[in-house]
């Protein structure tokens, strides 16, 4: 499956929505649960400084690796497959590490479908609960 970096971001949400689905039946052991608002914060904070870069250059190609590695993480983690199903006590950490690349399309498209006005606000929620909960 390619993605193209010209398709609007519903289409990029449906793409990632897929391959994690996709990635799921091979979901690696499963990783101790209390650890992962840890390891959510580790990758979101290792991808931001990439991503507002592109961002502020309107580098659309960072976003097809960055979801590549988005789609690794989540599958080392299990989560969006349900094959952690500890994970539910962390929503705010999968809807961080989830958003943040849509948060990042929308900068470069505002008008793209699912860019609504509380996208990036519920984004910077849920990232600092989830560091909340990585302390």
């Amino acid at each position: 499956m390619t993605f193209s970096t010209s398709s609007g971001t519903g289409a990029a949400r449906r793409w990632l929505a897929v391959a994690l689905l996709a990635a799921a039946p091979w979901a690696a052991a499963q990783q101790d649960p209390s650890r992962f608002p840890a390891a959510a914060t580790r990758f979101l904070d290792g991808e931001m400084p990439a991503m507002e870069a592109a961002v502020r250059s309107g580098d659309r190609t960072y976003f097809h690796d960055a979801m590549a590695r988005m789609v690794e993480f989540a599958d080392a983690w299990g989560f969006k497959s349900r094959a952690n199903p500890e994970l539910a006590r962390f929503p705010m950490c999968t809807a961080a590490v989830q958003d943040f690349l849509v948060v990042g399309l929308c900068k470069i498209t505002p008008n793209g479908e699912d860019c609504t006005p509380t996208l990036a606000t519920g984004f910077e929620r849920d990232l600092r609960a989830c560091r909340e909960a990585a302390r």
